[in-house]
């Protein structure tokens, strides 16, 4: 069984080795001369060479196994940041993180330059609590350099048994010296969902991540705000995507539903025209037809693009914030079969209802509302677009789109997108810091 998911960022990139290179023997180089053509059995005998002669000659003996596993997750991660293999282990992990409870320090991280970069700290986990930032890297580990470690590695050394501490030196922008911070580890209980009530008249909904559990949270977050706000005086919603990196496929298509009547969501696009998917809206709108405003900013990516471009799309919502991270490729789970683990390769890219790609060039609101970033901060929260990632899968039509601010106050009150967005819905033009709001394109329902 195949599973469909838009992975956020969290891939591994190659690692850069220095090589002291001997004087050519035997028949690995034999090999490598016949394999000057493009031919792929000459390819697999090279590699069957280098096999045996690792093997015979390297100064340890090595694991048969990890070789081979080696081998394969240098061929999937050199296609694109996103795609990579995972071993047994790390596809039970995979599926325990989509069905929103695991064990560890709850962030979303990703490889860079040989160091784990966070890209966001899970709401009302241990690393949110420590100060753990988006765009932060991690250099070592309880002391132990993450330079060498690949992505898997790094994040075994973080997890561990429940109330034991990890120690994580911390290199921030902009910052004097690297940080050191200790977290303790907990069972990690991904709540998606979270809603209040504003103002009295304004239903205030935002989605973490996009897992087995979101939309069934939706639903409990728009039937909720119902019934404590009567129907006549509910000005609208406001839906918070704000560095929500993405999550599963299906789930994204849900929770546009529970926003349209009617019409496409999403279309993925393979390499060829019969592997084009359309994924359209299926339940009625839920909020039945209330003013929306959706909030994206630099870290909003993957399955939230989708939301954010399908909701614009259909003009059934406002945008409000800053262009979105541009990770639109669609990473398609493969398991290998038992005790083999999975592949998540790149697939598709995916495209908005009314055509658009927004792999690489992201999503751009109605209307651009920056924030004030504190002293400390500035210059640090400005996010690494997918157009910045080594190796990325590259624009459509070859427009590609840098990074925006990431950067949301922890005080409501120092909110200014939040606060654009009570006063779009109470009929307040928005006193925007940029952008006059942006044309939309008609799509066929």
């Amino acid at each position: 069984m195949r599973k469909n998911l838009l992975f956020p960022l969290g891939a591994l990139t190659g690692a850069c080795l220095t090589l002291l290179v001997a004087s050519p023997h035997g028949g690995v180089w034999a090999a490598r001369a016949a394999a000057g053509a493009d031919d792929a059995y000459s390819q697999l005998n090279l590699f069957g060479a280098v096999f045996e002669r690792v093997k015979a000659s390297y100064v340890e003996k090595p694991d048969n196994a990890k070789l081979i596993e080696g081998a394969i997750t240098g061929m999937v991660t050199s296609l694109d940041p996103h795609s990579r293999y995972m071993n047994a282990k790390a596809w039970t992990e995979m599926q325990e993180t989509t069905s929103g409870e695991f064990g560890g320090l709850g962030i979303e991280v990703t490889m860079e330059d040989g160091l784990v970069k966070v890209v966001s700290p899970i709401d009302d986990t241990p690393a949110s609590k420590a100060g753990i930032m988006s765009g932060d890297l991690i250099s070592k580990i309880d002391g132990e350099a993450v330079q060498g470690m690949t992505l898997e590695q790094a994040v075994n050394k973080m997890k561990g048994p429940v109330d034991t501490k990890t120690k994580l030196t911390i290199v921030r922008k902009g910052a004097d010296a690297p940080l050191d911070v200790a977290i303790t580890r907990e069972i990690i209980h991904v709540r998606p969902v979270r809603f209040h009530v504003e103002n009295g008249d304004i239903g205030y909904i935002r989605i973490t991540s996009f897992n087995e559990q979101t939309t069934d949270g939706l639903k409990k977050a728009i039937a909720s705000i119902s019934k404590q706000v009567a129907q006549e005086k509910l000005a609208g919603y406001v839906l918070d995507l704000r560095n929500n990196p993405g999550g599963l496929l299906d789930q994204a298509v849900s929770v546009s539903s529970a926003f349209l009547q009617r019409g496409e969501v999403v279309s993925t696009r393979g390499r060829s025209p019969e592997e084009t998917q359309r994924f359209t809206a299926h339940g009625g709108d839920l909020t039945r037809g209330k003013p929306l405003v959706v909030l994206i900013n630099g870290g909003s990516a993957s399955a939230s693009e989708i939301v954010s471009g399908a909701l614009h799309d259909h003009k059934r919502a406002t945008l409000i914030g800053t262009r979105s991270f541009g990770k639109g490729s669609v990473q398609t789970i493969i398991p290998l079969g038992a005790g083999n683990g999975a592949l998540a390769l790149t697939t598709a890219r995916y495209y908005t209802p009314s055509g658009r790609s927004i792999q690489a060039q992201g999503v751009a609101p109605d209307i651009e509302i920056l924030q004030d970033v504190p002293p400390e901060l500035k210059g640090r929260m400005d996010t690494m677009a997918e157009s910045q990632m080594r190796g990325h899968l590259s624009a459509a039509d070859g427009t590609e789109q840098t990074g925006s601010q990431s950067y949301v106050p922890p005080e409501e009150k120092d909110d200014k997108a939040l606060h654009a967005a009570f006063d779009f819905l109470h009929g307040v033009t928005a006193n925007a810091v940029a952008a006059k709001p942006g044309s939309k394109a008609a799509v066929p329902n």
